[in-house]
């Protein structure tokens, strides 16, 4: 099963809530880059399908956090899996169509200047990072508060906004929390990894 398929299969078995159909549609659709897309320009996911695959590798770690018999008994933490799919699958949206394809002079190993690719960012939607996805989905489907909370905060402390809202807001939306740290889990150790 290809990364595309996976997803389609996940979000169709998961997520049924009115609107869902018309944004999967959005997605496959030629006005979307999803399915290619980079996730950066040079730090995780910098290749064709880096996106995708980043939102699978988010969905497993989430999945996998939530799972824990610590965060069900002791946390009192249980999500629906619609909302677990909604968060890991669709909390980077805001890169759909956030990246080109230019080209720059570089040396090859033999010293001799070569033209090459390289991802740069033309941001045609400048709304943020979470709040930019959170904008975008809500245009197709409504989310809960716990959904719209989680995608708006999963960068963390790692974005520009107060340290103590983003902490307030971790707190009283646990989902956040755990979606943070699928989302670094993915990025440093499974798509770090590719690196090393």
């Amino acid at each position: 099963m290809t990364n595309k398929e996976r997803f389609i299969d996940i979000f169709k078995s998961k997520i049924h809530r009115e609107g869902a159909d018309a944004l999967l549609n959005y997605l496959c659709s030629e006005q979307s880059d999803f399915f290619t897309a980079p996730a950066s320009t040079r730090y995780h996911g910098a290749y064709e399908g880096g996106l995708l695959e980043h939102s699978l590798n988010v969905y497993d770690c989430l999945c996998d956090q939530l799972s824990r018999k610590r965060v069900k008994e002791l946390y009192g933490i249980n999500y629906t899996d619609e909302s677990i799919a909604i968060v890991s699958l669709l909390h980077d949206l805001c890169k759909v169509n956030f990246y080109k394809v230019s080209m720059r002079n570089v040396k090859d190993e033999t010293g001799h200047w070569i033209s090459a690719p390289y991802y740069t960012i033309e941001d045609t939607l400048p709304y943020g990072h979470g709040e930019k996805s959170v904008y975008i989905i809500s245009g197709y489907m409504r989310l809960t508060r716990d959904e719209a909370f989680a995608i708006r905060y999963h960068m963390g402390f790692s974005g520009p906004e107060d340290a103590n809202q983003v902490g307030k807001a971790l707190e009283m939306f646990p989902l956040g929390s755990f979606l943070f740290m699928a989302d670094m889990e993915a990025s440093y150790f499974l798509e770090g990894m590719k690196k090393n």
